[in-house]
């Protein structure tokens, strides 16, 4: 047996809206510790993408906003400071350009939460070099709701030492990203 109950707004027991319909199959949340928000999520722009030194650990310039719900991201100093504190998933890709044929040695990508790394991840060639690759990474981080902040950091070795770019949105849609949003019920 099933039952339906038609409604088109859900309160608590004070009056506050939790849920509202406009009747025509849209809902809206209301309760904010019901969204997954802030969030963002950024690309490296433009063309020619981003030139980095050989081994050199490089802050990752995402300066084309896909969307930022709350402006918690900063596309001039590319951190994500989130004004709500909880546990976010934070999110990164770097398509990486060695500059020639088989020049990578190797890849990483760091996430850096107020400029201490909490996570470095590799990809390692130095048996088998290639030209490119695309290097990804996540991880769940509490923010504080205040002064948190976290950036993306990426690193090429290279053999050559010269030639080495994040590829930005012109060569590869959006292949370098990077992004973040509030876990709810965490």
């Amino acid at each position: 047996m099933a039952s339906i109950i038609k409604a088109n707004e859900l309160q608590d027991f004070g009056g506050n809206s939790i849920i509202t319909s406009d009747g025509a199959g849209t809902i809206t949340i209301n309760n904010s510790a019901l969204k997954m928000t802030p969030a963002f999520e950024a690309y490296l722009g433009g063309s020619g993408g981003q030139s980095v030194s050989d081994n050199t650990v490089t802050l990752v310039q995402a300066n084309t906003e896909v969307y930022d719900t709350d402006s918690a991201y900063d596309t001039s100093t590319y951190r994500f400071t989130p004004q709500v504190a909880g546990k976010y998933l934070v999110y990164g890709s770097i398509q990486n350009e060695s500059g020639s044929g088989t020049n990578l040695n190797a890849s990483y990508l760091y996430f850096k939460k107020n400029g201490t790394n909490i996570l470095e991840t590799s990809n390692d060639y130095y048996n088998n070099q290639i030209r490119a690759d695309i290097i990804t990474g996540d991880m769940i981080v509490d923010m504080n709701g205040s002064t948190d902040y976290v950036e993306l950091y990426g690193r090429i070795d290279s053999i050559s030492g010269s030639g080495q770019l994040f590829e930005s949105d012109t060569q590869f849609k959006r292949a370098t990203h990077f992004g973040a949003y509030r876990v709810i019920g965490a």
